[in-house]
């Protein structure tokens, strides 16, 4: 088979590379040139970009095969997420890549801040001595407000510790409690303003977060305040800024990023008081080869269709090591459900048991949906076009969950409803250390079966001789039995599950239910 065809459209890490592996077929454009890249991304199966190349819905219709657009770093202000998810693409980035290169630069920028370090290098290149113009303020025993105590913002709260300062910090989304783990106090955005000698500023760029910090939050910071940004540009107003230094209601500002970027004008630049970078944040050797080295992965599970726990436009998010090895036991289950069906489906609803509910489990009803698409469509089925396809086809897709679990630690059920009301109910469980997948339940049957790459299923009136006729036909046929379990109900009904070494090819299916009088017999193929 042809390899897949990779491009990359910036320079990345040659560990990115490395990363990616001899599977595929590399080839390189320069994405900040449009002609280039329209040319270069309409047969490739995705993209590896930085921040300089546009993945517009442009050039996301000019891609006639692509899956995946890879984004080397955090930020995604670059592509176009809707327009991706609507044409099945899937969007992966780094999002823990630079954390560490960020926290350091808002540290750098925090110290450089308060010791006047920039303006007084810059004086002493001139021959200027001025030892008492940049007298500056020591960081220990200060108020540092943390705004967003995130992944980043906790890092430069516990570097910032080690400076015995007093850390508060503002963020709706975290608890009190949590924070106090940190040594860190949640206070309101007003209190932090007023209170903080010093003001970090961690947060997203989002519509909420834009303008959060402007003339008015500025009008309450004490005059000696410093205040940095290395997070995202417009999350503080510069212009506010310029006019609250300049005004001496703020004392000084480290700042990285910056409403529009590239940006080489800003006022703020004219202020002595301002450090200033040009987006430095991510601007580290470590960071680079971590950005490249993790979408390299992603790109790979992308192609295979695997679930990645970093594509932005799947939900599922970080995976909690506990529900991993429920990811392929849904999705089998799903297979095996739909297969069991003997009409159209109009809903698939996932139903989780047990401990594992306290992860965030909305993954498994991706799972399950990708399962059950499995079969049903010609075109391949990842983790970003099942809900998708499920809309397009206007199949309803629902998860719940329940505490309880009578008979196993976790549990899945894959139910999926018929055009005729009918409902195919599977469910399954992960045992052992390997975690072996097994199905324990099938509409009220109760049964205790590893899932196999070839499984049949056949459902009778239970009479003698059937077990001895099934094996008999199989063993004609040269195929070999792995497992078999039968399971009964108390009107008399069984059913039969096969685990086999081969495929069981369609008419000797059909010849196997009319020998034993069977109401439904059905094969999977795992």
């Amino acid at each position: 088979m042809p390899k897949s065809r990779v491009l990359i459209a910036e320079e990345l890490s040659p560990a990115t590379v490395e990363a990616l592996g001899p599977d595929f077929e590399i080839i390189n454009c320069d994405g900040a040139n449009r002609e280039e890249l329209l040319a270069a991304i309409v047969d490739v199966d995705a993209i590896l970009v930085r921040s300089a190349t546009m993945v517009d819905a442009e050039a996301l219709a000019a891609a006639k095969n692509l899956k995946v657009v890879a984004r080397a770093g955090v930020g995604l202000d670059n592509v176009d997420v809707k327009a991706a998810t609507l044409a099945g693409v899937m969007v992966v980035n780094a999002p823990t890549s630079n954390i560490v290169s960020a926290a350091e630069l808002a540290v750098g920028l925090l110290l450089a801040s308060a010791r006047h370090i920039v303006p007084a290098n810059e004086a002493l290149r001139k021959g200027e001595w001025k030892r008492s113009k940049f007298t500056g303020v020591e960081v220990a025993d200060k108020v540092v407000g943390v705004v967003g105590l995130g992944r980043i913002g906790v890092l430069v709260a516990q570097r910032l510790s080690a400076f015995g300062v007093r850390l508060i910090a503002y963020d709706p989304y975290v608890q009190p409690a949590r924070a106090a783990q940190l040594g860190v106090r949640m206070v309101t955005l007003d209190e932090l303003l007023v209170e903080s000698d010093f003001i970090t500023i961690h947060l997203p760029k989002t519509p909420e977060t834009v303008g959060l910090i402007g003339d008015a939050e500025l009008h309450k910071t004490k005059p000696t305040v410093h205040i940095i940004n290395a997070a995202r540009g417009g999350i503080i107003d510069e212009t506010a800024l310029y006019n609250a230094i300049v005004d001496g209601r703020v004392a000084g500002a480290g700042v990285d990023v910056y409403g529009k970027e590239p940006c080489t004008d800003s006022p703020l630049f004219s202020l002595e008081s301002v450090v200033a970078t040009p987006h430095l944040g991510a601007s580290t050797d470590e960071a680079q080869e971590k950005a490249g080295i993790s979408v390299a992965r992603s790109v790979r599970l992308a192609l295979a269709g695997e679930l990645v726990p970093d594509a932005v436009n799947v939900q599922g998010g970080n995976l909690h090591e506990d529900i991993k090895p429920l990811i392929p036991l849904t999705e089998m289950l799903g297979v095996i459900a739909c297969a069991l069906a003997d009409s159209a489906i109009v809903r698939v609803e996932v139903e989780v048991r047990g401990a594992v509910i306290e992860h965030d489990v909305r993954v498994l009803e991706l799972s399950a949906t990708k399962g059950v698409f499995q079969n049903l469509v010609h075109d391949p089925v990842s983790f970003v076009n099942a809900p998708v396809l499920a809309e397009q086809r206007g199949v309803e897709i629902s998860l719940k969950t329940e505490r309880i679990s009578d008979d196993h630690k976790n549990l899945v059920s894959v139910s999926v409803t018929q055009t005729d009301g009918e409902v195919v109910v599977v469910s399954g469980t992960v045992a052992g250390s390997k975690h072996q997948a097994k199905v324990v339940n099938i509409n009220g049957f109760d049964i205790d079966v590893p899932i196999s790459s070839h499984m049949a299923f056949f459902r009778y009136h239970d009479r003698p001789g059937v077990i001895g006729a099934v094996g008999n036909l199989l063993g004609d046929a040269g195929i070999n039995i792995a497992g078999m379990q039968v399971s009964r109900d108390n009107d008399g009904h069984a059913l039969i599950v096969l685990t086999v070494d081969s495929p069981i090819a369609p008419v000797l299916l059909d010849q196997i239910t009319s020998e034993i009088g069977a109401h439904t017999g059905k094969s999977v193929a795992l």
